[in-house]
């Protein structure tokens, strides 16, 4: 089943995989459900998401790398108003976080842990409104 999933599909798969993970996260703390979404969109925003990429991307492997490459090369334009480095960088993260989610769920959590212990995400409660 997983091995006719193109880079694009894996994107797909990984964009919803990362933005659970934000929300799981998120969901930790108490706050309004308005605060909660606006501090999940600002970590699964394109730009958030290739800044997640350049923190982990000495660690990957070459599988990863190459997951990643892939991702970013089926990137396309992006939309209009984003720039389209980052919308490759940001499509290339979700590939390999889509591919990791089917095939290695237990490297994905290292990566996931990696960034958390990094200081990554910011910021780490909800917003008050």
């Amino acid at each position: 089943m997983t091995g006719a999933l193109g880079p694009l599909q894996l994107a797909w798969i990984g964009d919803a995989v990362w933005e659970l993970h934000q929300r799981l996260r998120l969901g930790r703390s108490p706050g309004k459900a308005n605060a909660l979404h606006k501090a999940a969109v600002s970590v699964v925003r394109a730009d958030a998401q290739a800044d997640a990429l350049e923190r982990l991307t000495p660690i990957l492997d070459p599988t990863e790398q190459d997951l990643v490459r892939r991702g970013r090369n089926s990137a396309g334009r992006g939309p209009r108003r984003a720039d389209a480095a980052i919308y490759g960088k940001a499509t290339g993260f979700e590939t390999m976080v889509g591919w990791l989610f089917l095939h290695n769920p237990a490297r994905l959590a290292d990566l996931f842990d990696h960034l958390e212990n990094a200081g990554a995400f910011s910021p780490t409660s909800p917003p008050n409104p």
